[in-house]
């Protein structure tokens, strides 16, 4: 850590979060056109409470997610010290706003972003802080396009920080959304950091706020692309396949998930990841040469997207 957290830090996170789940809710009911967001708010026994907005059956959302949580714990759950075992048993808050979308058209690809902050320990006396987050995509048929303005915009957001925090983050990014038990990605990847305060507090809050405003504006352009592209039942059927792909991570593998299982949170909010509708196929593979096909050959690979030179580990 570099520096104590202010005394108005939490509280100014706290603002800022509440106001990015606004404005990405008004953004995705903007881009649905019709469907409202229903909003679930809760209070946890232990401590804290949150938010929950859902939007189903838009035109455009199948089903979308924008939680706020503020958690208040007595004592930090195991995903949290994996790293950190000396703050075991320590107090703490943990302030996020988590979010997936799941389209209706299987040519929109999913998403996802995490925003949050961890404070272990007393606030003012001995407290530990660091934020994580990021955003991600989930295409089922990708394009050379997207996945290079996405990474792009990923690139943009991290360039006033470092020449080497987007190299850094994207490769994190790449290696955590893995299905290693399939050994393949989960998508082509974007942003993901944990563990964050190489800066001090400021300069860490200003890069949470740098990710949060490119967010939508990465994924909104590719929305507009393909929300209109025809579809019929073998693009479902695929679609639905794909979300498997997606359970599978989310409920294996995901330390969001497993840190809010542990830590008593509410399972509805934690449970709004998955897709409403999903399939498994045993043995399923797709046709030779088949746009079906090329999503493993040629996206499911980490690649310097944001410089297109190819297959790379940067």
């Amino acid at each position: 850590m570099t520096t104590s957290m202010p005394a108005d830090g939490l509280n100014r996170v706290h603002d800022y979060l509440v106001g990015l789940q606004n404005g990405i809710c008004r953004r995705v009911e903007a881009w649905d056109g019709g469907a409202r967001f229903g909003e679930d708010s809760w209070v946890r026994e232990g401590g804290g409470g949150g938010v929950s907005r859902v939007l189903k059956e838009g035109a455009l959302m199948e089903q979308a997610g924008v939680n706020f949580s503020h958690v208040v714990g007595a004592s930090l759950p195991p995903t949290a010290t994996a790293s950190r075992p000396e703050l075991a048993g320590r107090p703490y808050q943990a302030l996020g706003v988590s979010l997936v979308f799941h389209p209706r058209n299987p040519y929109v690809p999913v998403t996802h972003a995490n925003l949050r902050l961890f404070a272990a320990g007393e606030p003012g006396v001995d407290a530990v802080w660091w934020f994580g987050g990021g955003f991600d995509l989930t295409p089922c048929y990708a394009f050379e396009e997207d996945c290079r303005e996405w990474h792009e915009r990923a690139r943009t957001a991290c360039a006033p920080f470092g020449e080497e925090i987007h190299g850094e983050f994207k490769r994190w990014c790449d290696e955590y959304f893995r299905l290693p038990h399939r050994e393949e990605q989960r998508g082509i990847g974007g942003l993901f950091f944990d563990d964050l305060n190489r800066w001090d507090f400021e300069r860490c809050f200003e890069f949470i706020r740098s990710v949060g405003t490119a967010f939508p504006e990465a994924y909104g352009p590719i929305v507009e692309r393909r929300r209109n592209t025809p579809y019929g039942e073998r693009e479902r059927r695929f679609q639905l396949y794909r979300r498997g792909r997606y359970v599978e991570f989310n409920l294996l593998h995901d330390r969001g998930t497993r840190f809010g299982i542990q830590s008593g949170g509410r399972t509805e909010s934690i449970l709004m990841s998955l897709p409403p509708l999903a399939r498994w196929e045993y043995g399923w593979k797709p046709e030779p040469g088949s746009p079906e096909a090329a999503l493993a050959e040629h996206f499911l690979i980490p690649r310097d997207w944001a410089g297109c030179r190819g297959p790379s580990g940067e």
